[in-house]
């Protein structure tokens, strides 16, 4: 696809409010430990910095609550939008979209939501049931927040509610974006999510993760967005760029950063697991191939490799990912407000990017 038939693309960047910020990866310093000041500090900087959107992550079991902060955050910002993760196992999804409306509402209309199949806090559900529920709970949500009266008969929820009152300011459900790998996982996208994520993989395997999708949101009459989440170090020469990624590896400790995969909530899913095979079959100064570094999924679980390299570099990297049908970037870095400033200086002025469309 040639560069001027590229549509804007949406830019996001994320905050840590699950206890996943470093220096050195691995280590942990209390100054960067989530906390309302510290998360904050990150939100306000993607916004000085120009980005369009920034993901909120969740985890019941580390840092602090995920739409408790997005109130609190919203009348703080002007025009950055927040994507809101929220956990299905831990909601009821009535309750879940009183609180999106409300929300969107407080930051005039900027709210999309990141939904996670996850299960409830002590209990492990089968993926096909889990990821049925899930399914289940985007149609429960998208009927509210469209404005419409619920008659839903499910095999989690038996619902009948009049048209909800609290309405987001579209009148609309925002953007529901969903990610995972297994066969359960993609079923589910295809029925029931807009913006399909995906964590870093080689050009051939994000390829064909997309080509699958489109065929299987196809099947159900639908079609997909797509989104691309990954860490990103990015200096003024390639050189400069890898040296940075070492430093941030320095004082690992093997063993800690073991801990610290086996901890996540998601250490066990598809994702992971194809996180885990990138890194296992990269090059041995951790490359799966030319810009992109494994080595931060040696201390962490979920996206676990970053592009690395000068500007140009990132730069010409994101766009193969949109020539490929990626509309949305979820980017990172450590420390995460560090990071996101130098992006921000250095590729974002180069990228047309605006929050995506409804």
């Amino acid at each position: 696809m040639p560069p001027a038939t590229r549509s804007a693309c949406e830019v996001s960047w994320f905050s840590a409010l699950c206890d996943d910020d470093y220096e050195f990866l691995g280590v942990p310093d209390p100054l960067l430990k989530s906390s309302w000041e510290h998360c904050r500090d990150i939100v306000l900087q993607a916004e000085t910095g120009g980005y369009d959107n920034i993901l909120l992550p969740s985890g019941y079991a580390l840092g602090i609550d995920t739409t408790a902060f997005a109130a609190a955050i919203a009348p703080l910002l002007r025009r950055l939008a927040l994507l809101m993760a929220v956990r299905i196992g831990e909601t009821w999804p009535p309750q879940l979209a009183r609180q999106i409306a409300t929300i969107d509402r407080l930051l005039g209309g900027r709210l999309t939501v990141n939904i996670i199949s996850s299960d409830m806090p002590g209990e492990t559900l089968a993926s096909a049931p889990r990821y049925a529920r899930t399914v289940e709970a985007m149609h429960i949500l998208k009927t509210l927040l469209n404005g419409d009266a619920l008659d839903h008969q499910g095999e989690f929820w038996r619902l009948k509610l009049d048209p909800p009152a609290v309405r987001t300011v579209s009148g609309k459900a925002p953007l529901l974006y969903f990610g995972g790998l297994s066969p359960d996982a993609r079923e589910a996208a295809a029925k029931g999510c807009d913006v399909f994520l995906m964590w870093p993989d080689r050009e051939e395997t994000v390829a064909s993760i997309i080509a699958d999708m489109k065929d299987r949101a196809a099947k159900h009459g639908r079609s997909l967005r797509f989104g691309y989440r990954a860490h990103v170090i990015v200096r003024d020469t390639e050189a400069e760029a890898r040296t940075s990624a070492d430093r941030l590896l320095s004082k690992l400790d093997a063993a800690q950063g073991a801990q610290i995969r086996a901890r996540s909530l998601d250490s066990t899913s598809a994702g992971v697991a194809a996180q885990a095979a990138l890194r296992e079959t990269a090059a041995d100064d951790g490359y799966a191939e030319a810009n992109l570094w494994t080595g931060v999924g040696r201390a962490r679980s979920g996206c676990g490799a970053a592009i690395v390299g000068d500007p140009d570099q990132v730069l010409a990297k994101l766009n193969r990912y949109r020539d490929m049908g990626i509309e949305a970037f979820i980017l990172s870095g450590y420390p995460h407000a560090a990071e996101a400033d130098l992006f921000a200086r250095h590729v974002l002025p180069s990228l047309d990017h605006a929050p995506l469309a409804r």
